[in-house]
């Protein structure tokens, strides 16, 4: 479901447009600050899966599913952890963007559109992740961090991978299809504009290329 191109842009199919250049180079100038926020990100994406776990506790197949990626989220948080202790940093609260939140607000609340909004928002956001991990893996300055974000880039794509199938399952391809491209609009048009001070660094902070 990903695909890179012959361009310092990572490009993954169902994204709706590229990070820019400007993320990347932010990325390089706050690599403590990335990581900080990554583990977070690590952290809230376990989460997610444990949330629609409880949220549809009868739904077949899901637990067995969703239960694993959960575990796997977790693992990469320690992971995280275990390099910024490496480097003595501390995890502390940063403000998240409005990412999430734009999100959030997309996710229609009837059932059971509820139910695919979730799986493929989801699933967006793990494609962005996917999306800077290997810009970071391919382009950051830091060793470490090349090596951290090119590790954990297969399972960023199978995450992506596997809300997608939950979500088709479900639906069809063909509804779960025309949902995604909505939901991927909103999903870009929640990281357009620009980074007012490097603090604001995140790892879905803000930074698209231009079309």
């Amino acid at each position: 479901m990903t695909a890179l191109l012959d361009t310092p842009v990572a490009r993954v199919k169902w994204l709706a447009a590229p990070t820019s250049q400007d993320w990347l180079q932010a990325a390089n100038a706050r690599p403590d600050l990335l990581l900080i926020d990554h583990a977070h990100c690590e952290r809230k994406a376990a989460g997610v899966a444990l949330q629609l776990m409880f949220r549809y506790p009868a739904e077949p197949g899901l637990g067995e599913a969703l239960s694993p990626l959960a575990r796997e989220e977790l693992e990469h948080f320690e992971l995280v952890l275990q390099l910024m202790a490496r480097r003595g940093l501390a995890l502390r609260p940063l403000q998240a963007p409005g990412y999430g939140g734009r999100l959030s607000k997309a996710v229609r609340r009837d059932e059971p559109v509820r139910m695919l909004d979730s799986f493929l928002v989801a699933g967006l956001i793990e494609a962005r992740s996917h999306e800077r991990m290997a810009l970071l893996a391919a382009q950051a300055s830091d060793p470490e961090l090349r090596e951290l974000y090119g590790a954990l880039l297969a399972s960023e794509a199978r995450h992506f991978g596997l809300y997608w199938l939950l979500a088709e399952a479900r639906f069809g391809r063909e509804v779960t299809v025309a949902r995604l491209e909505e939901l991927a609009v909103v999903e870009a048009d929640a990281l357009r504009g620009a980074l007012a001070r490097d603090d604001e660094l995140r790892m879905h902070a803000v930074g698209l290329a231009a079309a």
